[in-house]
């Protein structure tokens, strides 16, 4: 009496039941299950067959060790808390992992998620195939960590290391600022101030760039202030604060971290002033934060579903040994595959154009929302 099955008292089944009842070597049932080997197709498909009716079910651990591989990856970054997550836990790096993990487990591969706080460290001690690291500042931890294990990996958001050469995913950061600035400025905005994280992360050092070309163009005067990560709301709050001290004319603040303008809204109402009829308010980043505040920051679509969908395409391709395949598919669904002539050489996928998401922070005198 077989003792295979799903019942009460029966183990499952094995490659050995398989081979028996499909009258092949396990080797063969091996080869034909994980399509490898030269197996007569019609063999191929009469072992997939006998597997399914017995409810055979590969051994994943054993797979995996065979091969060599972890078929996990991870998501890593450098970006404190305070700014990634928040109290909350729900910020942009945990919509990224949301979006990354659904699109790993596509593809058989599970996502770790790395706390930031501890990006560097933990990477030594995780078992995973490679690694997405999000928004690299420069000479970033996680980055060397990984290099140090030999991992490949691939970044969201543009490296701004000189010796980076990895693909990565274009979020765009110099578009956002202007889009916010062009926005501010059909808001009557005529001396905007820049709140930006003090690291080098590319959405600072792309939105001051941006910034800096705007203001000449509309003869601003140029105030760009700097803030540290890790002090989330309370470093916005205070930076803003002194910036409205230091030039009381400031009748905007385009703060690119949503803690930071969270922060500064609170500032803005400290000096007497109110938002957004004396100082507007906007931020980067579409997420809780913008949404809960009061008032509701105008804040950016960043497609970051999509972006972290690619960011997992482009590591898989690497995984594979080769990034060409990495883009794949991506030809009519507004995913922009290949180089963007940012003269790396380096893979590069870009999502949608950006999208503001206009509210009351920064609406003088117009009803709803939405650009």
């Amino acid at each position: 009496m077989s003792t295979t099955g799903s019942g009460p008292g029966t183990r499952p089944p094995t490659i050995a039941d398989v081979a028996r009842v499909a009258g092949v070597s396990r080797t063969t049932v091996s080869h034909a299950l994980n399509g490898l080997g030269k197996v007569d197709p019609r063999t191929r498909e009469r072992i997939k067959q006998v597997a399914s009716e017995l409810g055979y079910r590969p051994n994943l651990r054993a797979q995996r060790l065979r091969r060599g591989e972890a078929k996990a990856i991870a998501l890593a970054s450098s970006m404190p808390f305070a700014v990634a997550g928040g109290p909350s836990r729900l910020g942009f790096y945990m919509e990224v992992a949301a979006a990354a993990a659904e699109s790993a487990l596509l593809h058989d591969y599970a996502l770790v998620l790395v706390p930031p706080v501890q990006s560097g460290s933990a990477l030594y001690s995780v078992d995973i195939d490679g690694a997405i690291v999000v928004e690299p500042d420069a000479e970033d931890p996680a980055v060397a960590a990984l290099k140090e294990r030999g991992l490949p990996y691939v970044t969201l958001g543009r490296p701004v290391s000189p010796a980076e050469d990895v693909p990565y995913v274009d979020l765009r950061g110099g578009l956002v600022a202007e889009l916010l600035l062009a926005h501010l400025h059909e808001q009557g905005a005529r001396r905007p101030a820049l709140l930006i994280g003090s690291g080098q992360r590319h959405s600072a050092v792309d939105a001051r760039a941006a910034y800096e070309r705007v203001a000449e163009e509309h003869g601003w005067e140029p105030l760009v202030a700097t803030a540290p990560e890790a002090g989330g709301e309370q470093a916005g709050y205070e930076r803003c604060a002194a910036l409205l001290a230091e030039h009381p004319g400031i009748d905007a603040v385009c703060a690119m971290v949503d803690a930071f303008a969270v922060g500064a809204v609170r500032a803005v109402r400290d000096s007497g002033r109110a938002v957004p009829d004396d100082v507007m308010v906007v931020t980067r980043y579409d997420g809780l934060r913008a949404r809960t505040c009061e008032p509701p920051l105008t804040a950016v679509d960043l497609h970051l579903d999509r972006a972290a969908a690619d960011a997992v395409t482009l590591l898989l391709g690497r995984l594979r040994g080769s990034e060409d395949r990495a883009s794949e598919g991506h030809g009519d669904d507004d995913r922009a595959g290949g180089d963007t002539g940012t003269g790396t050489g380096a893979l590069v996928t870009t999502v949608p154009e950006p999208r503001v998401i206009a509210r009351a922070s920064s609406l003088r005198g117009t009803a709803g929302a939405g650009t």
